[in-house]
């Protein structure tokens, strides 16, 4: 097996390698890692993101959000498009990030370029203005 066969390090013994080689080059260091490809001309091209990112990954740091999932693998967008028959749909999971229920009433105040929803209190609900 050839170094350039060699996986690449992570965990723990990625954090001990990049500790002994603490004096070489960001770049130097990633390619005695195993963070790096061989070109056809046979250069080597350095995998920075990738160092980084398993770095970043043995010492438990996340850059990605924590999702909240339903099980149904979609995740809030915060935006909406017109449909075709002119109506706007707000998913269910906005209404159950906001605990709205069925039977909630919104008064629909209507701007330039904006559109406001005002929850409306249960002893306004059935009121005409």
């Amino acid at each position: 097996m050839t170094v350039a066969e060699i996986a690449p390090l992570t965990g723990k013994e990625l954090l001990q390698k990049v500790k002994e080689l603490s004096e070489l080059s960001k770049r130097d260091t990633a390619k005695a890692c195993g963070y790096y490809s061989t070109t056809k001309t046979g250069k080597a091209r350095i995998d920075l993101t990738g160092f980084y990112d398993a770095l970043l990954a043995a010492r438990g740091i996340s850059l990605e959000p924590e999702k909240k999932k339903d099980g149904r693998g979609r995740e809030a967008s915060y935006r909406v498009g017109v449909h075709k028959n002119g109506q706007i749909v707000i998913g269910s999971a906005y209404t159950q990030e906001m605990g709205l229920n069925p039977g909630d009433e919104f008064e629909i105040k209507v701007g330039y370029k904006h559109i406001h929803l005002k929850q409306l209190s249960e002893g306004q609900a059935g009121e005409e203005e």
